[in-house]
């Protein structure tokens, strides 16, 4: 349980970057002129989306096995779903998955520290 755990916040935390850095690209790629530099580089960043869609598959898988070998609920398992696919959401999750783990898996505490 430990690995999957690890493997989720760190994916969490990955899918949530991805997911900030394209919100940017859109308001970049959007919101400034054509041809301009921010224009540009909004372009430039739209491969980002590729990587976070690929991530976010297995944020998925990793957050199934997860919800499943805790035995959650349905609604939890969509809360994370969900929080991959809006800006900024993602991290309160993760914080509250990792305390509801903690707490369902008190053996967790010392190796999810670390």
């Amino acid at each position: 349980m430990t690995k999957l755990f690890t493997t989720y916040r760190v994916l969490a935390l990955v899918v949530g970057v991805l997911l900030l850095v394209g919100t940017l690209d859109i308001i970049l790629k959007y919101g400034f002129s054509e041809g301009s530099g921010p224009q540009s580089l909004g372009e430039d960043l739209d491969v980002v989306w590729l990587f976070h869609g690929w991530i976010y598959i297995v944020y998925v898988i990793v957050a199934f096995v997860l919800t499943q070998r805790a035995r959650w609920t349905l609604p939890q398992f969509l809360l994370m779903m969900i929080a991959g696919l809006v800006p900024g959401l993602i991290f309160w999750v993760e914080a509250r998955v990792a305390r509801q783990i903690r707490a369902q898996f008190p053996d967790l505490q010392t190796a999810g520290s670390a």
